[in-house]
């Protein structure tokens, strides 16, 4: 038998891994806070996953590397490391034709590209190449 170290409060069964997942991926889905998100819409403008809500067929839209994060040190950024690192990048379709897109997301560091921002817009580019198909940017920074 061997034994897996375990972080204490960390869930042991596939069950409480995969609510473990769920609860991740949907605090990357809201954001970085209520209060960035009550910002950006008193400025009078939407959320990069708004953005892409109101572009794609309704349901459409499949999130790559919804997780990544940067890997920066210095300038505490450290202990500031939100989930999809300020861009929202995948694929849906439009009028029923795929397309790929990326869209910035002003509420995580202003939008500003680092590393793994910029490294998810060029997988994403790479895929829409691949796929022979379109690629939307919609830029907020």
């Amino acid at each position: 038998m061997t034994v897996v170290d375990q972080t204490p409060g960390e869930p042991t069964d596939a069950r409480g891994r995969v609510a473990e997942l769920h609860a991740l991926r949907e605090q990357a889905r809201r954001g970085p806070s209520d209060r960035a998100t009550e910002a950006q819409h008193a400025k009078g403008k939407l959320t990069a996953r708004e953005r892409i809500e109101l572009l794609l067929d309704a349901g459409s839209f499949r999130e790559v590397e919804q997780l990544r994060r940067h890997r920066a040190q210095g300038f505490g950024l450290e202990a500031r490391k939100p989930y999809t690192d300020g861009v929202i990048t995948g694929w849906g379709t439009v009028e029923g034709r795929t397309v790929f897109v990326y869209a910035h997301d002003f509420r995580i560091f202003g939008g500003a590209l680092g590393e793994a921002h910029a490294t998810k817009i060029h997988k994403i580019m790479d895929m829409a190449i691949a796929a022979g198909a379109p690629l939307v940017s919609l830029n907020d920074g």
